[in-house]
């Protein structure tokens, strides 16, 4: 069992921490007691909240004391299975056209590899949605490949296209709505990641799994002109069937 401890986040919240890292086993163990208490349905309980490395539980003090909360906290770590268990597994369409990965070049030339190496090695790895947070439907994704690892760029753009593809640290992720933003820029989704009320959800949550799939610029555009058309989804692919092909699909 992970060390851990909890935390009073003002009078209607606890946090259990985990350690101090990013670190997959820490985000199993967090999505693993969201799991158990999201099942649980303990009255009182408002909503769990993973993220890196914490669980924030908001609750109601009128329904479930502190302590009472503690305690039972406490009886679930004795007992939590922290086995990965499978997400959603997403295979995304991402294109990596210089035309709209204004940072591919840089990226390239920091990391010593070609721009094709960038884009073989982003999109070979398996992601792990470890938390949502910064906007609405924005995904922390990782871990990128060690030979990608750049900090942040050093002065932040002002403006960055809903869709854009970027890396930072050991993280990626897709921008669902435009906004200032200081990732280095390689590539764009035509998946929409928010939609937006009366509906206001994610695409993806806490544990799923992320490949992207390198799509032309053409296919990026007709891609993007269909989800403007009609409401789109990405395809899921079950854990056990191997990689097909891509899928953006409309619904």
């Amino acid at each position: 069992m992970l060390a851990y401890r909890v935390l009073a986040a003002g009078d209607t919240a606890l946090a259990v921490e985990f350690g101090e890292d990013i670190d997959r086993k820490i985000s199993t163990t967090v999505l693993a007691l969201a799991r158990r208490l999201n099942t649980a349905r303990l009255d009182g309980i408002v909503e769990t909240v993973p993220t890196f490395r914490s669980l924030m539980i908001h609750y109601d003090p009128l329904r479930l004391p502190m302590d009472e909360l503690s305690a039972y906290i406490a009886g679930l770590m004795q007992r939590l299975d922290t086995a990965e268990v499978a997400g959603r597994r997403w295979r995304l369409p991402a294109c990596y056209d210089e035309s709209i990965a204004p940072d591919l070049s840089e990226v390239a030339a920091r990391t010593g590899l070609s721009p094709s190496q960038v884009i073989e090695r982003h999109s070979a790895v398996s992601y792990h949605v470890y938390t949502l947070g910064f906007q609405p439907g924005f995904a922390y994704l990782g871990d990128v490949s060690p030979e990608l690892v750049l900090p942040r760029r050093e002065i932040p753009r002002s403006k960055v296209p809903a869709g854009s593809l970027a890396i930072a640290a050991k993280m990626t992720a897709v921008y669902p709505l435009e906004c200032p933003a200081g990732w280095h820029l390689i590539g764009r989704s035509p998946v929409p990641f928010w939609e937006p009320p009366p509906k206001a959800a994610a695409l993806l949550t806490p544990g799923d799994k992320v490949t992207f799939m390198p799509v032309s610029l053409r296919e990026y555009e007709k891609l993007r002109a269909q989800g403007a058309d009609s409401a789109f989804k990405a395809s899921l692919i079950d854990t056990d069937e191997p990689p097909g092909k891509a899928t953006v699909e409309a619904a």
